[in-house]
């Protein structure tokens, strides 16, 4: 269903083994399931085989220079998103042949901040990296915990990298429940799986 999707052959949609790193491989050719490198981003020149991202909450990102022919994704939950998975997919994107101002990067459905309550040592990290980070941190009802908007995070460290341009659907998959699964909602209920969304992408 992904490949007729997206215009790709049956069983050329490859994703990758996602470890909540910063790690990116180039995609030459389809490698089987079994063989999925332990990355959270590939990038691609190669025609006719689609890029997929699997997630359930975390952040999904695409992105394409359409005219180099280059296209990419991530999985940006909260640690790859810190570490910079965003970053260096489009690193990798430079390497092979994209330019940085003719990238467009798609942030996909994911957790509102609404719905992405996190505890007292939860900021650390971000703050760390900038004390402007805890703009993107809300006192929650409970004591000492914060409400983290991860899609404000990611527009704004994507739009430091002098992208062409970076789009947020502004879906939350937490509350969307009709088309959207979200591994907080399932935990929160005590229901035994969550489902995964897959984004897509493809060079035809």
């Amino acid at each position: 269903v992904v490949a007729r999707a997206i215009g790709v052959g049956e069983g050329n949609v490859v994703t990758a083994h996602q470890v909540h790193s910063a790690d990116v491989v180039e995609v030459t050719e389809v490698w089987p399931m079994e063989g999925r490198p332990k990355v959270d981003g590939l990038v691609c020149r190669t025609k006719g085989i689609g890029l997929g991202v699997l997630t359930a909450d975390c952040g999904p990102v695409l992105f394409a220079d359409a005219d180099a022919g280059v296209i990419g994704c991530c999985h940006a939950g909260w640690k790859g998103a810190v570490g910079g998975v965003t970053d260096a997919t489009v690193s990798a994107m430079i390497n092979l042949g994209a330019k940085r101002d003719n990238i467009v990067a798609v942030l996909g459905p994911t957790i509102s901040q609404a719905a992405y309550e996190v505890g007292p040592e939860f900021p650390k990290p971000f703050l760390e990296q900038s004390s402007a980070n805890g703009a993107f941190f809300i006192p929650s009802t409970k004591a000492n915990h914060f409400m983290f908007d991860l899609p404000a995070y990611l527009r704004q460290r994507m739009k430091g990298l002098g992208l062409k341009a970076v789009h947020d659907l502004a879906l939350c998959t937490y509350s969307d429940e009709a088309r959207f699964y979200s591994y907080r909602r399932a935990t929160h209920r005590g229901e035994s799986d969550y489902g995964r969304l897959i984004s897509a992408i493809a060079l035809v």
